[in-house]
């Protein structure tokens, strides 16, 4: 089924108009306790009643209702209510407790919270009532057994005859959504319904006629996987989520359903081939495999390939979702090193410090603008850091155009290494240790260091049964070229890394933990 594009004012709109083009458009639930199934119209139909419900409960047009459900049908009920009502949805990762709730709710003003009675053995109403004073807070909703002050999700099922549709401007802010605060605290990245369409379009456009059956195995508290969400709503492709991610459910959907479109981190992706490979699971029916949110090893583009899997490689942020994006027919160098060319509409930039062109060719902080970028931060004091002159948006990422006018990302700012007073990718370096016969994964991150103040620390899982040390990594990169200052001088060895919900490595932690055996080998 191909979709056209959306022409909506507002989210609302655009739900009505999914709804009424595709009502037997199937979402289907993969959950280990609680599978579901649905239809668009059905959904849309719930949405509509759940949203006269939260309006009975007080929530405004323009009020933030936060939703930290995983994947499931309430979720979309939910959404649809939101937008019916002019209010401003907030979803929230589900793994996130007290400490991430008492930053984002506060802040936010939430004036609902909608979760489940417990989430991974953890109860929602204790988390809550951890999470501090929530003045604005009018209730909170509980899909499952509600006990004590929590409202059962069925208050939002009760009959109702839904009124018109508060009208809401193209403008206005109609999601609000926090970053994963992998390098620093969460900000709050407010989106458009302009914005958000926008994007729409430019998936659609991107898919060049493809019939979609999407899987989605991001949560939907992150904005790979909200954003899933809201297009199945607005354009009605078919959608299987996965209430957790599951590698070998993951492959076994794919097999089952014949899905033709997909996107992953190199974490998740890695995983499925895994499973595949292990379970003998047919991957053949994907013909749009879309890997990023992460650093991306060459060698699990070409692993892909082994399964007929054309993998690309994409750049986006929550702050602008899809801003590069390759193709299955690009050629292979192109998708092993380069995050694919600017989405239509997209202007791109790349400046120095103090905000003025570099030439080209040459690697720079990447400035953005288009039309699914966001409208701004919750916080005036990060809009006036993060917007150069014209609303260029400063991303925090270094990299340049390729003489093909493809994306190449050479680092994060923050990841950038600077030991004695040079340069050093961090990026490279992962790259590099990547193609190490004995890793499987690498982060790198700055050390301190008395001498040169910064050295290159390496955090590396081992492949089964090999061994890495510091002196076979340094006979890598020699055996490479690489210059010697590169070459990791710290390293350890562990049994994972640790990750965001989606996957990302967090690189605060790993910093913090450099730091300490910095301090540690000084006493």
């Amino acid at each position: 089924m191909t979709v056209p594009p959306v022409d909506a004012r507002n989210l609302a709109d655009a739900y009505v108009r999914g709804a009424l083009a595709h009502p037997a458009a199937p979402f289907i639930l993969h959950s280990a306790a609680r599978p579901a199934r649905g239809t668009l119209a059905e959904i849309h139909r719930r949405g509509l009643v759940a949203g006269e419900n939260m309006r009975q409960l007080g929530v405004a047009a323009g009020e933030v209702v936060a939703v930290q459900l995983p994947s499931s049908i309430e979720w979309l009920v939910a959404c649809v209510g939101i937008a019916h009502i002019g209010a401003v949805m907030l979803p929230i990762v589900s793994i996130y407790g007290a400490k991430e709730l008492s930053f984002i709710l506060p802040r936010s003003r939430a004036r609902l919270l909608i979760t489940p009675d417990v989430w991974r053995n953890v109860d929602s109403r204790s988390t809550l009532a951890e999470s501090g004073p929530l003045p604005d807070l009018l209730g909170h909703l509980v899909v499952g057994e509600a006990r004590g002050d929590a409202i059962p999700w069925s208050r939002l099922e009760q009959p109702a005859e839904p009124a018109a549709a508060t009208p809401r401007d193209a403008d206005d802010v109609a999601v609000l959504i926090y970053t994963s605060g992998t390098t620093a605290e969460p900000k709050g990245v407010q989106h458009s319904a302009r914005s958000i369409l926008a994007e729409f379009e430019q998936l659609t456009r991107s898919r060049r006629g493809l019939d979609e059956i999407n899987l989605n195995p991001w949560p939907p508290g992150h904005v790979a996987g909200a954003w899933q969400m809201f297009r199945y709503l607005a354009s009605g492709n078919p959608l299987i989520a996965m209430e957790a991610w599951e590698p070998g459910a993951a492959a076994a959907l794919v097999e089952r359903h014949r899905v033709s479109v997909c996107s992953f981190t190199p974490y998740t992706l890695m995983g499925l081939i895994d499973a595949a490979e292990r379970d003998g699971r047919d991957l053949s029916s994907i013909k749009s495999c879309m890997v990023g949110a992460a650093p991306v090893p060459p060698t699990l583009i070409e692993r892909c390939a082994a399964h007929g899997l054309q993998t690309f490689r994409c750049y986006g942020s929550s702050e602008h979702p899809t801003v590069t994006v390759g193709y299955p027919d690009d050629p292979l160098e192109k998708r092993l090193k380069t995050e694919g060319r600017p989405m239509l509409g997209i202007e791109m930039r790349f400046v120095d410090e103090d905000g003025h062109e570099m030439r080209d060719g040459e690697a720079g902080e990447i400035a953005l603008r288009g039309p699914d970028r966001f409208i701004g931060y919750t916080d005036p004091a990060l809009n006036a850091r993060a917007f150069l002159p014209d609303g260029w948006f400063l991303t925090g990422d270094v990299g340049r155009l390729d003489e093909d006018g493809f994306l190449i990302i050479s680092d994060r700012k923050k990841d950038i290494i600077i030991r004695g007073g040079e340069n050093i990718s961090s990026r490279e370096v992962e790259d590099l240790l990547f193609s190490h016969p004995d890793i499987a994964e690498a982060a790198v991150v700055a050390a301190p260091d008395p001498r040169m103040s910064e050295i290159v620390c390496a955090f590396v899982i081992a492949r089964p049964c090999a061994t890495v040390t510091l002196e076979s990594i340094a006979a890598h990169f020699a055996a490479a070229g690489v210059a010697r200052q590169k070459t990791p001088e710290r390293l350890m060895v562990v049994a994972d890394l640790p990750r965001n919900a989606t996957g990302k490595v967090l690189k605060q932690e790993l910093r913090a933990i450099a730091r300490e055996r910095a301090l540690e080998r000084a006493i």
